[in-house]
């Protein structure tokens, strides 16, 4: 009794101790706080997995859920909140698995169900969300969907899909992403043309339909009660059609989202999507592409839209797709302006690469062993400091880099092979075809993860699926979780700063010099709490000076180098070097 008396009393001190404190809190610390929409998906670091590249348990050469569940606790080391991992469904594999031939099914090169089953609590006890990636702007042509649709007009799948009867001519054009022959093909069975924005294994699903929107909200349903915390929607920015299907002007393609994006329609289909799947079963989503303006991006996201939850936008990633490279004028620019036009409303997402681009350092850093680490580091430093939920992408902790294919018979994704189709049909130089599809091909980014030094880089025991990259013997995780200094330990560092300071989260953003050639320099301030970042973007020696002083009472908190110069309001950066300090 009296054990259970003192406890009472310990818990009703803390209680008006509680309360004292919040009454001495200063009024803008109370109202800050009070104004701050805290979401785990805001708060956490995303990691993406590609699944058939990441570990292969059984020695066929493919990634599997197994070879994850192994490395369950290599990925909590990472520090991050949440995984995203590509489609993983039954499927003919025509696009790697972005076309799916059964949405409740896994594919016997994964595992099975139980095996999902398993990995999804080795990720729940620690604590780890799990986004499922979600492809309903197409299915498989081998979907029974559309199995039972193209064996007649009168079948009540026919209308899951987008048609053009061949009795009214030959259909207008639509430009297919993969295909050179345009979007439509035809099938005899119907005497109709079907529609394709990707490859023609991958017929368009007819959002228009109530029907097929009711199975796939159905679809997110049974994964959502099985464990899943959220949804990436692939391509669905070009789910809604106009089914009058007009005449578009010649070279339309050029502006591909203009044309064939965010159609008005689908902000209805999203909120009856949150309405039916999000809000009760409380998960997030997230639509790959936001469309081609700001205010397209804030229809999406504005919390008061009750749609998606976080914008994903494609102007980063399109600027350093050519071997021309970028300027950091513009890189600041681009996020400069989506941080300005996201300050009060919507949310963003941060990230550099993913399975549709080349490898984050061989794009925005610089690849050569003598820098590749620092620039990895401060690449890394970048994206954790940002507002936004940032996006990082397998591999890329380590610095993994681009893989050397000089000729088309090495690829296997349809999109190179078709991008290479189109370039040979229209006469183009195919050597310099060659030459910026080894640079900017995603196959770069699909090679498997490097474990360890060992044959295969501890992939497989098998024969790997892909060519491993031949630096796996320099660049693997074994060999960095032994050196404090390496890109894995500060990708770590930087996980736990982000998670231990809520103003590297929700923080205001002030860049600062803006027209410094190599520096890029920012502040994040909440409250009280106030950070300054320095990232050298330069293989060379960068100084920048700054209007407040940078004295000895600033704790610096990561710097990816031993010294750090700094003398009154001047900093001296080395190469690459990324610097983040806590500020009065």
């Amino acid at each position: 009794m009296i054990k259970r008396y003192l406890r009472l009393d310990f818990i009703v001190t803390i209680i008006l101790l509680t309360i004292l404190s919040c009454k001495n809190q200063p009024k803008e610390e109370v109202d800050l706080a009070s104004k701050i929409d805290r979401q785990w998906w805001k708060e956490g670091t995303l990691y993406q997995i590609y699944p058939q590249s990441f570990k292969d348990s059984d020695g066929d050469g493919f990634g599997d859920f197994k070879g994850i569940i192994e490395e369950l606790d290599y990925i909590e080391s990472l520090g991050i909140s949440s995984v995203w991992m590509n489609p993983f469904f039954k499927s003919p594999l025509v696009d790697n698995g972005y076309d799916v031939s059964d949405y409740r099914a896994i594919h016997p090169r994964y595992g099975t169900m139980e095996d999902f089953e398993e990995m999804l609590k080795g990720f729940q006890d620690r604590e780890i969300k799990f986004v499922l990636d979600v492809v309903v702007n197409h299915s498989s042509d081998q979907h029974e969907w559309f199995q039972e649709a193209k064996s007649s007009r009168e079948n009540k799948y026919y209308n899951y899909y987008h048609w053009w009867p061949a009795e009214k001519g030959k259909p207008p054009y639509r430009h297919s992403l993969f295909d050179p022959d345009g979007g439509w093909d035809y099938v005899e069975a119907v005497d109709a043309y079907y529609l394709h924005t990707f490859a023609e294994e991958q017929p368009d699903l007819n959002w228009e339909n109530p029907k097929l929107r009711q199975e796939v909200y159905d679809i997110m349903k049974y994964w959502a009660e099985m464990g899943v915390d959220g949804f990436r929607m692939d391509a669905f920015q070009f789910a809604s059609k106009d089914t009058t299907f007009p005449e578009f002007p010649d070279g339309h393609e050029k502006d591909f989202i203009k044309w064939y994006g965010l159609r008005p329609q689908l902000h209805d289909y999203l909120k009856e999507m949150y309405k039916e799947v999000i809000e009760p079963y409380n998960v997030f989503a997230v639509a790959e592409g936001a469309g081609s303006t700001f205010k397209d991006a804030h229809d999406l996201v504005d919390s008061d839209r009750k749609e998606l939850q976080v914008a994903y936008h494609f102007e980063t990633v399109d600027m350093s797709r050519t071997t021309d490279g970028y300027e950091l004028s513009q890189f600041k620019d681009v996020f400069s302006r989506w941080d300005d036009a996201f300050a009060e409303n919507g949310w963003l997402a941060i990230f550099l690469s993913n399975h549709d681009n080349s490898r984050l350092v061989n794009r925005f850093g610089n690849a050569s062993p003598e820098f590749r680490t620092v620039s990895t580091q401060m690449l890394n430093t970048f994206l954790l400091s940002m507002r936004g939920t940032p996006y990082t992408y397998y591999g890329d902790e380590l610095g993994m880099t681009n893989i050397d294919m000089p000729t088309i018979e090495e690829y296997v994704d349809i999109s190179a092979i078709g991008d290479y189709k189109m370039a040979s049909a229209k006469g183009k130089d195919v050597d310099e075809f060659m030459k910026q599809l080894n640079y900017a091909s995603r196959e770069n980014a699909r090679t498997p993860m490097q474990w360890d030094d060992s044959v295969n880089a501890g992939f497989t025991k098998g024969t790997p699926w892909k060519r491993l990259n031949p630096n796996y013997i320099q660049i693997n995780v074994a060999k960095q979780n032994s050196n404090p200094n390496s890109a894995l330990n500060h990708f770590r560092r930087m996980t736990k700063l982000r998670k231990d300071n809520l103003v590297l989260v929700y923080g205001d953003y002030e860049i600062l010099q803006k027209e410094h050639p190599s520096v890029y320099a920012f502040k994040r301030t909440l409250g009280n709490d106030k950070m300054l970042v320095l990232l050298n973007f330069s293989d060379e020696n960068s100084t920048i000076s700054l209007t407040e002083e940078l004295g000895n009472s600033n704790e610096t908190l990561i710097n990816n180098y031993e010294e750090l110069i700094i003398e009154g309001n001047e900093a001296s950066l080395l190469p690459y070097q990324a610097v983040i300090l806590k500020i009065e």
